[in-house]
């Protein structure tokens, strides 16, 4: 489906852009291919690699690929609302009014350099967002207490080495006391990773790094990556969880498998089975890649529910309807009953798809209070 409509997309563009051109038939060709070629990237990569996550080819080119594909998506956009101004204005006159040339030329340099600015903003490191938890029955000992959340690092070869290296950095200057990450660290089989992901063996915390998969790891490789997470340095955590204590006091941390597990023939989301054997009056930090199960985890107990995955809607005007597949819950804080659902726009981003306009990579410090001041619910939650 998601190719047929990226062909439909990419033929509207060729038309819409190449025909007009005074150019040689062969250059028409050429160039109509080039752009069906980049709204198909993901097709040709699945034919390449096998995947259609994993485009194994150098950091530069993934750029250039993923600045082609945003301009021709921004392109169509502009393109179809100058369709549409032609058609009312020629409605409105009666007589078939086409705009002038000019028009196509200025919506082709508007969408290259709109997807050059999503680009330039998708790639770089995160902004360090704050925020403030208040947990009920939080112990004394855990006043205060400092947790980063990382998500969707999506390690590739678009965030390959030198990313992680430098955040790895930035997160351990932070001095935490706990580093939690809910899945979709990954994109790419292990003998492509294993350079890129080495660096995480460096993240360190007072209470260690705990982590939980996410969608990408079962299209990588499972196994062989939660073996890998391990020999990091990283706890796993799949429909399991610790518990931290301090001054008589303890926290749960309780991660769970992704939904896209049971697609694998892998153990589903199971917040009983994780919860299983955790003290009952202990608070529980849940780790749960997907938002949309948001509801049922509040009525089981958990306190703090941490998820990724949306990549907050990644571009302005998207957020409605990535909301539609997951509960409407999309980016920031929202309150389901008593718990705290923080759904971050995440660490990085699906290489396959690299923009962010008005959507923030980000880089999340929490910090646990007892009842008193608490951050606020986003809006519309």
């Amino acid at each position: 489906m998601f190719a047929t409509v990226m062909g439909v997309i990419g033929t509207y563009v060729a038309l819409r852009v190449v025909g007009p051109l005074g150019i040689p038939l062969w250059g028409k060709l050429l160039l109509g291919a080039a752009i069906l070629m980049l709204a198909e990237n993901h097709l040709l990569t699945r034919y390449a690699y096998g995947n259609m996550f994993s485009l194994e080819l150098p950091r530069a080119v993934v750029i250039a690929v993923n600045l082609g594909f945003g301009a021709i998506l921004i392109t169509a956009a502009l393109h179809l609302l100058l369709d549409l101004a032609m058609l009312v204005r020629s409605l409105q006159l009666w007589q078939w009014r086409p705009l002038a040339s000019g028009w196509s030329a200025a919506a082709v340099v508007l969408g290259v350099a709109v997807a050059g600015l999503g680009v330039m903003n998708a790639v770089r490191l995160p902004a360090q967002k704050d925020l403030s938890f208040e947990i009920e029955n939080l112990p004394a000992g855990f006043e205060g207490y400092s947790l980063i959340h990382l998500t969707d690092l999506h390690l590739s070869r678009l965030f390959h080495r030198p990313f992680a290296e430098a955040l790895v950095a930035r997160v351990n200057a932070l001095d935490a006391d706990l580093i939690l990450i809910s899945g979709d660290l990954i994109d790419g089989y292990p003998d492509a990773r294993r350079a890129d992901v080495a660096p995480l063996a460096g993240l360190a915390a007072r209470d260690g790094v705990y982590v939980s998969p996410g969608n990408h790891e079962y299209y990588f490789g499972y196994e062989d990556w939660w073996g890998i997470y391990q020999e990091l340095g990283m706890r796993p955590l799949a429909n399991d969880h610790a518990r931290i204590e301090r001054e008589g006091g303890a926290l749960v941390i309780a991660g769970l498998t992704d939904l896209a597990a049971g697609r694998f023939g892998l153990p589903v989301p199971d917040i009983d089975g994780a919860l299983e054997g955790a003290p009952g009056d202990a608070p529980v930090v849940l780790l749960n890649h997907q938002p949309r199960q948001a509801r049922v985890m509040a009525a089981r107990g958990v306190d703090l529910h941490l998820s990724g995955h949306t990549h907050g809607g990644m571009v302005m005007g998207l957020a409605s309807l990535i909301a539609r597949y997951n509960e409407g819950f999309i980016s920031g804080l929202y309150a389901v009953g008593d718990m705290h659902l923080y759904v971050s726009n995440g660490t990085a981003l699906w290489p396959g798809f690299a923009l962010r306009l008005g959507v923030p990579s980000e880089l999340t410090r929490i910090t646990l209070r007892g009842r008193g001041e608490g951050a606020q619910p986003a809006a519309g939650s």
